[in-house]
């Protein structure tokens, strides 16, 4: 986030403040998992929830827009804990019968989504590791190693922006601009 706060002031001073340990608690507990720790440190710095009067009942998903793209949503508590709900399954997989390679497991927790709910990231409860699903499509469980290794590609993403060399996307006024 300090690459956004330094080549994108306007975007980062949008983003809310920190999600308190009850917070972070009470949704594990909710959810019924554990956030891992790479997980439980970006949403105590960032709890992107969005105030209440800001939330649109008519798409599943909310949150920080703009980056890495302009139709992905970095999600906050409540939107994570929403999405979840509608994606959790009570024989801890869907489909039910593939185990070994599932749509979705219980056990990922989604952090980045569009607006429908359709596609996104999420990180393994269980190892830490970052995925992607698409609904629909095959999923990819191991995309990156950590939380910490998707977002050092993120800035690599926005020094290419920063530097002109990422066609899609500049810096205006503060803000990242896509085409």
């Amino acid at each position: 986030m300090c690459l956004l706060r330094e080549h994108a002031p306007a975007d980062h001073a949008d983003l809310p403040g920190p999600a308190t340990e009850e917070t972070l608690a009470s949704a594990e507990e909710r959810m019924g998992l554990s956030f891992p720790p790479d997980l439980r440190a970006w949403l105590l710095q960032n709890n992107l929830d969005l105030p209440e009067e800001d939330v649109d009942d008519d798409v599943q998903c909310c949150g920080f827009a703009g980056f890495p793209d302009e139709g992905s949503f970095f999600l906050g508590i409540r939107a994570m804990e929403r999405l979840y709900a509608n994606r959790v399954t009570s024989v801890g997989f869907d489909p039910p019968d593939q185990p070994d390679s599932p749509f979705w497991r219980n056990e990922w927790i989604p952090f980045l989504s569009d607006q429908d709910g359709w596609s996104g990231k999420f990180i393994d409860a269980r190892n830490g590791r970052i995925g992607r699903w698409f609904v629909g499509e095959i999923t990819i469980t191991d995309e990156y190693e950590t939380l910490a290794d998707y977002f050092d590609s993120l800035a690599r993403t926005l020094t290419r922006i920063v530097d002109g060399s990422y066609p899609v996307c500049r810096v205006s006024e503060g803000r990242l601009v896509w085409s």
